[in-house]
């Protein structure tokens, strides 16, 4: 399904093979001899979405770009089966293995492997040809690799990169306190803007 989201529609190479069950919304450029498989969703969420040229966009994947984290996928990249990548930058010839997920601000160098159930972090910069392992977690810039029992260590790595105010725009609250009223007040306002989208075909 294409849709046309505030204006924008998806532009879509004419070599490029997209599954009936596949939905992609608004601004998304998908270059020649890719292909989006079934249940894949590519949306612009104000930033615009850009996979380059023979890429394998695998089923249920999701590529969301924001106001201030587009994405930007390059050449000869696979994104694994359940993946999720929102707001970041992938490197020629990078494999995301079923489950990655790759949060905003972050960028994946050339040649990468993020395997089954890899995280790698807000804001976190992957150099070229690196490798995160299974179900472990890359976190900050230059990328610190660990394993997921590490939480301590993670956790301080990632605390100062505030993924409230980054995301959100707001503080992180206290402990007792939740700041999850207002984020579901803002992100259904702001995702509530699909209600004039355009079904395109």
């Amino acid at each position: 399904m294409l849709l046309e989201h505030q204006g924008k529609c998806p532009q879509i190479d004419k070599a490029a093979t997209i599954a009936p069950t596949a939905v992609i919304s608004g601004d998304v450029i998908i270059g020649p001899d890719t292909y989006v498989a079934f249940g894949a969703v590519l949306t612009a969420e104000g930033g615009t979405v850009v996979v380059g040229s023979h890429c394998i966009i695998m089923e249920n994947a999701v590529i969301r770009g924001t106001v201030r984290h587009p994405v930007q996928i390059g050449n000869q990249v696979l994104v694994g089966p359940g993946a999720y990548l929102t707001g970041c930058k992938v490197g020629d010839g990078s494999f995301l293995a079923t489950g990655t997920t790759i949060f905003n601000g972050a960028q994946i160098g050339a040649r990468s492997e993020v395997r089954i159930n890899g995280v790698v972090h807000l804001k976190t910069v992957l150099p070229p040809d690196s490798l995160v392992p299974i179900g472990w977690v890359a976190v900050g810039d230059p990328a610190e690799i660990l394993p997921p029992g590490e939480h301590e260590k993670i956790w301080q790595i990632q605390k100062p990169l505030n993924f409230p105010k980054e995301i959100f725009g707001l503080e992180r609250w206290e402990s007792g306190k939740s700041i999850m009223p207002e984020i579901a007040h803002r992100y259904t306002a702001y995702l509530n803007r699909h209600r004039g989208d355009t079904i395109l075909g």
